[in-house]
């Protein structure tokens, strides 16, 4: 018997599942669910990155007023020694978008990570601004997600301070972390992108 890989691209918690049981718990009960069965990890893969914005048209409409959706990611402009985030919302009031940057001296060895850091945290604080209680954010950057669920180790001030600030919200917040490829046409991870350089006033 072939061994089937269990693709939830809108779910309690997307992402690839080995086994039905463990699948179902992330569709059973949730309001247009999408999810499918394949039988190579390569086919499940390239069906949650699908460009056609399915994964994002349904789960907006299906918003919650609870609930809230975000894309997150960070530039550094060397020249003139800053990082900037860019954040692109979703909700029931509609699409919001935000930028910054900042030049934090603990935080700038990190470059463009300190901007994905503080996109995060942004996009965090946005979601609880707004008495939301689930955020599924958007990231591309593996370590938005390691640090602040533990799984990476936390060696340097900036993601200290980033996994502290996780940690002081989560019961608060329930964050869904959803990792998205790079440079891939995502065109809201693309949005996040230039808004991060516009902070820095790096031309797209």
């Amino acid at each position: 018997m072939k061994k089937k890989y269990y693709a939830v691209r809108i779910g309690k918690s997307p992402g690839i599942y080995n086994s039905w049981p463990e699948c179902e718990k992330q569709v059973k009960g949730y309001s247009g669910a999408e999810y499918k069965s394949f039988t190579s990890l390569e086919e499940a893969e390239s069906f949650l990155r699908s460009e056609d914005e399915i994964c994002l048209k349904k789960p907006i409409e299906n918003l919650d007023e609870n609930e809230m959706v975000a894309y997150v990611d960070g530039s550094f402009n060397k020249d003139i020694k800053y990082y900037g985030y860019g954040v692109v919302v979703f909700s029931k009031e509609g699409k919001a978008t935000y930028f910054g940057r900042e030049n934090d001296g603990d935080s700038l060895e990190m470059r463009n990570v300190a901007g994905e850091i503080k996109g995060a945290m942004v996009a965090m604080d946005i979601a609880l601004n707004k008495n939301k209680d689930t955020l599924y954010l958007h990231y591309d950057y593996m370590g938005i997600e390691k640090w602040a669920k533990g799984e990476w180790r936390t060696n340097k001030i900036g993601t200290k301070r980033y996994k502290e600030y996780y940690d002081s919200i989560k019961n608060k917040l329930n964050v869904v972390f959803i990792k998205v490829k790079a440079h891939s046409g995502d065109i809201y991870n693309e949005e996040a992108d230039k808004l991060a350089k516009k902070s820095l006033g790096i031309e797209n």
